[in-house]
């Protein structure tokens, strides 16, 4: 069995990509109340900071900030992903289940890159604000409703125009 190495740094910040296992599917943006309430949930009981975030129809970008004492991000992901598909479920969506009666509606792993520095955080949040354009789901970064961009709008961090003249060259793998 291969193991993966995570790096768990208590009180770090990581980008993320989590992937449904059907690259079709629309789950995400379908269900978003069910995401964000999967969010809420887990966020209550193991506090986390969700410094950007994009929900796209079959994948998602985040960074996130661990509390100074803890670095189990893997635990976290375990139950964000395993409330979604329960309250999924319980709106009898079907899912196919395999051999061990396990859903497959997520792919098995994650990317998960450590945040080295402040360029580096900035370089990320373009990318996650900026997926939905790349992604020829819209023209604006404003108009994809499922975006930590419009967070940024309102506390001034950003203006809504943003992006409008961007190219992204950022080089590097951004886990999709």
């Amino acid at each position: 069995m291969v193991y993966y190495r995570r790096n768990r740094i208590p009180g770090g910040t990581f980008f993320f990509t989590v992937t449904l296992a059907d690259r079709r599917s629309q789950m995400l943006v379908e269900h978003i109340t069910l995401l964000r309430g999967a969010f809420r949930r887990v966020r209550r009981e193991r506090p986390f900071q969700i410094d950007a975030v994009v929900v796209l129809p079959d994948h998602f970008h985040t960074i996130w900030t661990l509390p100074e004492d803890d670095g189990d991000y893997p635990g976290r992901w375990r139950a964000i992903k395993s409330r979604f598909t329960r309250a999924v479920r319980e709106r009898d969506v079907p899912l196919i289940s395999n051999a061990k009666g396990e859903y497959n509606l997520w792919q098995c792993r994650y990317w998960e890159h450590t945040i080295r520095d402040e360029d580096d955080l900035q370089r990320h949040v373009d990318y996650i604000h900026y997926n939905p354009v790349k992604h020829g789901l819209v023209k604006r970064v404003a108009d994809w409703p499922f975006s930590s961009f419009h967070r940024y709008v309102r506390l001034g961090w950003l203006s809504l125009d943003w992006g409008s003249n961007l190219a992204l060259s950022h080089s590097g793998d951004f886990g999709e």
